[in-house]
């Protein structure tokens, strides 16, 4: 995978430019996010696979109309690696989030590549919200809720999660999310630990080991 930092003119038609002179190559651009924006310039960040030419590709990208620069960078695979997102209450989110970032240092000494991202919110709405959002985010491999009562539409979210591919933990809590979980983890350290345990090439520790089980 080719990683890319494009900076270009902040103008209509310079994503299609890009994209078709991608698509010339015969590669797929599996990522792109919108950078930096300051004095009409933006910097847009790819992924790109299948390039036949990297060189030739990057060439061809720099002499755009409105493209001023394009940089080879490591992509966020490699930087940051699979994903863990906690969300829920705040002191929770704090005991889960240190144990998942204790975890993931032992992990990351080892070679792995693992970050951790938090966020405390309350309220049916936004937790649902924030639930399905995690389906859409780069990298994210694993969601753990963090709480004392979630339920309602937010246990569909979490369904719908999991049909997506998503790993979903839990702590022990009142509501129906924990028996739409895949695994529910009373000690919230602990449930840290697990999720980061999960994803991790460097554990040998699968969900199929552990899915619908409660600790």
């Amino acid at each position: 995978m080719l990683g890319l930092l494009v900076s270009t003119r902040d103008e209509p038609g310079v994503l299609y430019r890009i994209s078709e002179a991608i698509f010339k190559h015969d590669a797929n651009i599996s990522y792109i996010a919108s950078g930096a924006h300051r004095d009409n310039l933006a910097e847009l960040q790819l992924e790109v696979t299948g390039a036949r030419d990297e060189a030739k590709l990057v060439a061809d990208l720099a002499v755009l109309e409105d493209v001023t620069e394009v940089t080879r960078v490591p992509t966020f695979q490699r930087i940051y690696g699979k994903r863990v997102i906690v969300i829920g209450g705040g002191a929770q989110v704090g005991m889960v989030a240190q144990g998942a970032v204790s975890e993931a240092d032992r992990h990351n000494i080892r070679g792995e590549r693992i970050s951790v991202d938090t966020i405390p919110l309350v309220g049916e709405e936004q937790l649902a919200q924030a639930v399905r959002a995690v389906a859409r985010l780069h990298r994210a491999r694993a969601l753990v809720l963090a709480g004392a009562l979630m339920g309602g539409d937010i246990t569909n979210a979490v369904r719908e999660i999991r049909d997506a591919g998503i790993i979903v933990l839990c702590t022990n809590m009142a509501g129906s999310v924990p028996d739409a979980a895949d695994v529910v983890v009373s000690d919230p350290v602990e449930a840290g630990v697990m999720a980061v345990m999960l994803i991790a090439d460097t554990a040998k520790f699968s969900i199929d080991m552990v899915r619908g089980r409660r600790f």
